[in-house]
C-alpha cells in the first residue's frame, strides 16, 4: 500500500477537505498557497490516464467540487489543475487557488503552516464541500 492509499484509508494522518467512496482530497503538507488540495481516488493506479473513461470522468467531476469549494472558501481568479509528480505512485491532482500564474509555480519555496492553520484551511474547505 503506497503512502497515499494509507492517507485515504486514515493510516496515516492527513488534513482531509473532500471524500466520497471512491476519491479523497487533503491538504498537500508543502502547499504553495493556502488551499493547495491534492485529489487522489482511493483505488491505487500509478498514473492518471490508466483509469478508465468513466472513472476519470468521476475522478474529474469529484475535482470539480473540491476546486469550487476551494474558491469558495479562498477566493481567488481561479483553481489551477495540475496533474504533476513523479515522487509517489498513485495518481494525483493538484489543486492550487491562483490570483498570479506564478502561485502554481512548484519552484517556489513552500508556506510554512502550524497544524492549527492546517486544520482551519481544511474545515474551510471541507464546509464548502459538504454544502
Amino acid at each position: 500500500m503506497d503512502i497515499f492509499s494509507k492517507i485515504a484509508a486514515g493510516e496515516i494522518p492527513s488534513y482531509k477537505c473532500a471524500e466520497n467512496e471512491e476519491f479523497y482530497a487533503f491538504l498537500d503538507i508543502n502547499p504553495l498557497v493556502k488551499g493547495h488540495t491534492l485529489v487522489i481516488p482511493r483505488r491505487e493506479v500509478d498514473y492518471f490516464f490508466d483509469m478508465d473513461d468513466d472513472e476519470l470522468a468521476r475522478y474529474q467531476a469529484f475535482a470539480k467540487r473540491v476546486a469550487k469549494a476551494i474558491k469558495a472558501a479562498f477566493p481567488c481568479k481561479k483553481v489551477a489543475q495540475v496533474v504533476l509528480g513523479l515522487e509517489v505512485p498513485h495518481a494525483h491532482i493538484h489543486l492550487i487557488p491562483l490570483q498570479t500564474e506564478q502561485d502554481a509555480d512548484f519552484r517556489r519555496e513552500k508556506l510554512k503552516l502550524t497544524p492549527e492553520e492546517f486544520q482551519e484551511i481544511a474545515a474551510k474547505i471541507f464546509a464548502e464541500f459538504s454544502k
